[in-house]
């Protein structure tokens, strides 16, 4: 038994009429009828009762409707599965990310993919930057929004934005009451940062502005969470650099203050595995990732 006989078969029977039943298979109605009789000569049984005037079905005909229509659902129900899976509209994608990701961009993406998408699971993990990328090299993770990578071997790096930098402080420090700060300015204060072996990248990158401004980078106090660094920050304790998306974590007496240099900016992107781009979920993400407006 071939579903398309059975599809046939199911027409037939629900029109009662051949020649309905042909237009709505698109098929010439000889060529149904000969389907029909080839089809009821493999069961070895009649399926209709067929006179000049009418069709009817016979106690076999009704009992194989039931079960055509039942096993016709199943089949269409599977294929439509796995077109879903095979076009990326469901299935699994690990997502990783950088904790400063979590307050502006990880949200943004995952309510417009679950908008587009909304067969598609994501699993989210947090994590450093080079965490994510070894991750991604090994195939744990599928996609890992990181800071300040140009290119790593055999991963894909696409900017997905670019934020400025700005100078956390006390809402008492001289400078807390500018829109901008040059980070020469910036020389004799007491850096509050994240530990390097930690967050190295971002680490990295703030240590170079701070070297081209005239002046080395050098940590009074270390701590691992954004959130603690600016709970100390408020504390009168120092201050820090943070990305901008950082503002969204308000503090009393914490300010935030714009830096004017010009390489004062952080670049989040999108990794993911060279021979894993065109995964149909991979595609989707980065089809509405990167049509969001993250500026």
């Amino acid at each position: 038994m071939e579903l398309r006989q059975l599809r046939y078969f199911v027409t037939v029977a629900e029109e009662m009429n051949f020649r309905r039943a042909a237009e709505r298979l698109h098929i010439a109605q000889p060529a149904l009828s000969q389907q029909i009789s080839k089809f009821e000569k493999e069961l070895r049984t009649t399926l209709f009762e067929r006179t000049t005037r009418r069709v009817e079905l016979t106690d076999a005909g009704r009992v194989l409707l039931d079960e055509g229509r039942r096993v016709l659902a199943e089949a269409d129900h599977a294929l439509a599965a796995v077109e879903q899976v095979a076009h990326g509209e469901v299935g699994l994608l690990r997502i990783g990310f950088v904790s400063s990701a979590a307050l502006r961009i990880v949200p943004a993406t995952m309510l417009a993919l679950q908008k587009e998408w909304p067969g598609v699971q994501v699993e989210l993990s947090e994590s450093t930057t080079d965490r994510q990328l070894s991750a991604i090299t090994d195939g744990i993770l599928d996609i890992g929004l990181v800071r300040e990578v140009d290119r790593a071997d055999g991963i894909v790096v696409r900017p997905l934005t670019r934020e400025p930098l700005l100078v956390a402080m006390h809402s008492s420090h001289p400078f807390a009451a500018r829109e901008s700060v040059r980070l020469v300015e910036l020389r004799d204060e007491r850096f509050l940062t994240f530990p390097r072996g930690q967050v190295s990248r971002l680490y990295d990158h703030i240590a170079a502005l701070c070297h081209h401004a005239g002046f080395r980078l050098e940590a009074a106090q270390e701590a691992v969470q954004f959130p603690t660094l600016l709970g100390l920050v408020a504390a009168n304790t120092g201050v820090t650099i943070v990305p901008a998306s950082l503002r969204a974590l308000h503090l009393p007496d914490l300010r935030y203050v714009a830096l004017s240099d010009a390489q004062a900016v952080s670049t989040v992107s999108v990794a993911y595995r060279a021979d894993r781009q065109q995964i149909p979920a991979i595609r989707h993400f980065l089809d509405v990732a990167t049509a969001l407006d993250l500026s």
